[in-house]
C-alpha cells in the first residue's frame, strides 16, 4: 500500500507543482500589469468571493462529505448503484449551484459590503468591485462541477487530471491580462472575463476525463433520494468548518479593506506565495489520504488507518517545515525576484515581504489542518472539525483586533497563522485522545533530526541571501540565478544534515505498509 500511496502523492504533488508554478507566472504578470493599487485591490475581492465559496463547496464541504460516502458505495454496492448515486448527487449539486449563483448575482452589492466593508469609504474601489463580481461569481458553478468530476476521478485513483486542471485557469488569466492591457482602456475587466474562461476550460477537461474513463454520470434530479440527503446533511456543518485557514484569509480581507490602498494586494501576493507549498504538499497529502483513510475506516483496519495518518504527518514534517523555514528566510528575495518589475515597486516588495513572513510562520499549521481534518472527514465525522474551526475562527478575529493597529496588514497574516496553530493542535490532541491515531515509535528522534536540519537550512539561507538592498539592483535574470543558488545550497545543507544525523528513507517508507 505504501508504494501506491507514495506514487499517488507524487503524481498529485507533481501536477500541482506545475499548476502552482504557472500560477506564479500569472502573478508575476499581474504584478507587472496592475501593481498593488485600487484596481487590483478591487479585483482581489471580486476574485476572492467566488473562490471562498469554491473552497467551501468544491474543495471543502462537498468533497469531504461526498468522497467517503462514494468510497463506501464503491466498496459495498454494485456498479449500477454507484452510477445512480453519482448521477443523483451531480444533479442535486448543479441545481443548488444554479440557485446560489442567481441569488448571489442579485445580491452582489451586499456581498461586497460583507466581505470588504471598508470599501464603502472608497467609492472607486467599491463600484469597481461590484462590477467585477458580477462577472466573476459564475465561476463558482463551473469550478464546483469540475471539482465534482475530480472527486469521482480521485475515488477511482485517477489523480493526474484533477491536479492539473488549475493550469487552464492560469493560462486563461495570463492571456486575458496580456490581451486586456494591450487593447483595452480598463484591462481589469478583461482579467475578470479570463476567470470565467478558465472555469469553462477546467470543467470541460475534467468532465471529458470522466467520459473517457467510462464514469460519466447520467444527471438525475431526485431530492428525495436518501443518499443525496445523506451527503447534503454532512455538507451543512462542514460549510463552516471545512477550512479555518481560508475563513481566516477572508477575515483578513474584511479588516484589510479598512487599511490603506495596496494592503489587500500585499496580502494577496504573500498569500499566493505561502499557498504554493501548501497546495503542493498539504493539499496533495490530504487529497491522496482521504480515499485511503476512508477505505481503512470502511474495512475497519484501524492499525492501517493510524499508520497512514502517521506517514502523512512524517512526510509533512520532512517536506512542509523546511518549505516554511525557507520561505520565511527568503521572503524579500523571492518577492523581489518574482514581482519587482512594471508597476510593482520596491515599497510593495517590502510591505508584502512582512506579511509573507507572518504567513510562512503558520504554513506547517495550515498543512496540519488539511491532513488532520481529512482524518475526521474520512470517518464521516464532520462535526468535530467544525467545533474546532469555530473556536479557531474566534481566536483569529480576536487576534486581528489585537494586531491590526500596531502591525497593520502583517498583523492580519500573523493572526491567521496563530489561529491555524490553535486549530491543528486541537485536532491532533482529539485524534490521539480518541485512540484514532497512535504515533509510531521514533518520533522524538525524528523530530530532533528535523529541527537540527531546519536550523541549518535557515542559517544557510539567511547567510547567503545577505542584505535586502542587493536584491533590488541588477536584472531579473541575475536575481533569479542567485536565488536558485541560495535555494539549492540551502536544500543541500538540509538534506545533508538529515543524512548526517541518521535519517534514512526507510524511516518513513515503512509506515502504512501492510
Amino acid at each position: 500500500m505504501s508504494k501506491k500511496l507514495v506514487k499517488s502523492t507524487g503524481v498529485v504533488a507533481g501536477m500541482t507543482m506545475v499548476s502552482r508554478i504557472l500560477g506564479f507566472v500569472r502573478d508575476v504578470a499581474l504584478a507587472g500589469f496592475f501593481g498593488a493599487g485600487p484596481a487590483f485591490d478591487a479585483f482581489v475581492i471580486a476574485f476572492k468571493i467566488p473562490n471562498f465559496f469554491r473552497r467551501l463547496f468544491a474543495e471543502g464541504a462537498f468533497s469531504q462529505a461526498f468522497v467517503p460516502i462514494l468510497t463506501e458505495y464503491k466498496t459495498q454496492q454494485s456498479q449500477a448503484d454507484v452510477s445512480a448515486f453519482v448521477g443523483k448527487v451531480a444533479g442535486a449539486l448543479l441545481a443548488s449551484l444554479l440557485v446560489i449563483v442567481v441569488l448571489a448575482e442579485i445580491g452582489v452589492p451586499l456581498l461586497v459590503v460583507i466581505f470588504a466593508p471598508g470599501f464603502l469609504h472608497h467609492p472607486v474601489r467599491y463600484e469597481l468591485s461590484k462590477h467585477l463580481l458580477y462577472i466573476t461569481f459564475p465561476y463558482l458553478l463551473l469550478i464546483s462541477m469540475a471539482a465534482f468530476a475530480g472527486a469521482v476521478l480521485n475515488a477511482w485513483q485517477r489523480f493526474a487530471i484533477p491536479a492539473l486542471s488549475p493550469v487552464l485557469l492560469n493560462v486563461a488569466m495570463i492571456a486575458a491580462a496580456m490581451f486586456g492591457v494591450n487593447y483595452f482602456h480598463q484591462p481589469i475587466y478583461i482579467l475578470a472575463c479570463g476567470v470565467i474562461m478558465g472555469g469553462v476550460l477546467q470543467c470541460g477537461l475534467q468532465w471529458s476525463a470522466l467520459y473517457r474513463a467510462g464514469l460519466f454520470p447520467k444527471l438525475r434530479f431526485d431530492w428525495r433520494d436518501a443518499a443525496v440527503w445523506r451527503v447534503l446533511k454532512k455538507m451543512v456543518p462542514a460549510l463552516f468548518g471545512v477550512s479555518v485557514a481560508q475563513l481566516g484569509l477572508l477575515i483578513d480581507g474584511f479588516f484589510a479593506s479598512f487599511l490603506p490602498s495596496g494592503s489587500i494586494s500585499w496580502l494577496y501576493y504573500s498569500d499566493r506565495l505561502t499557498f504554493l507549498p501548501l497546495g503542493v504538499i498539504g493539499v496533495a497529502l490530504a487529497t491522496v489520504s482521504l480515499p485511503n483513510l476512508s477505505r481503512h475506516y470502511t474495512t475497519q483496519s484501524e492499525q492501517a488507518y493510524s499508520a497512514t495518518l502517521d506517514w502523512s504527518l512524517r512526510t509533512l514534517a520532512l517536506v512542509g517545515v523546511p518549505a516554511a523555514v525557507g520561505l520565511s528566510c527568503l521572503s524579500a528575495p523571492i518577492l523581489a525576484t518574482l514581482l519587482l518589475h512594471g508597476k510593482f515597486t520596491v515599497q510593495d516588495v517590502s510591505m508584502a515581504s512582512m506579511s509573507l513572513m507572518a504567513f510562512s510562520f503558520g504554513l506547517p499549521a495550515f498543512m496540519l489542518v488539511k491532513v488532520l481534518a481529512t482524518a475526521f472527514y474520512s470517518r464521516q465525522n464532520i462535526h468535530t472539525p467544525v467545533k474546532v474551526a469555530a473556536s479557531a475562527l474566534l481566536v483569529n478575529v480576536i487576534l486581528n483586533l489585537v494586531f491590526i493597529i500596531p502591525l497593520h496588514h502583517t498583523g492580519l497574516a500573523l493572526a491567521t497563522s496563530l489561529a491555524s496553530f490553535f486549530n491543528s493542535l486541537c485536532l491532533l490532541r482529539l485524534l490521539i485522545s480518541q485512540g484514532l491515531y497512535q504515533p509510531q515509535p521514533g518520533w522524538r528522534v525524528f523530530l530532533t533530526r528535523c529541527v537540527v536540519a531546519n536550523l541549518a537550512l535557515g542559517l544557510t539561507a539567511t547567510g547567503l541571501a545577505g542584505d535586502f538592498s542587493q536584491w533590488v539592483i541588477g536584472s531579473i535574470g541575475q536575481r533569479s540565478l542567485y536565488l536558485m543558488f541560495v535555494i539549492a545550497s540551502s536544500l543541500l545543507v538540509y538534506v545533508g544534515v538529515l543524512w548526517l544525523t541518521g535519517l534514512r528513507f526507510q524511516d518513513v517508507r515503512w509506515v502504512g505498509s501492510e
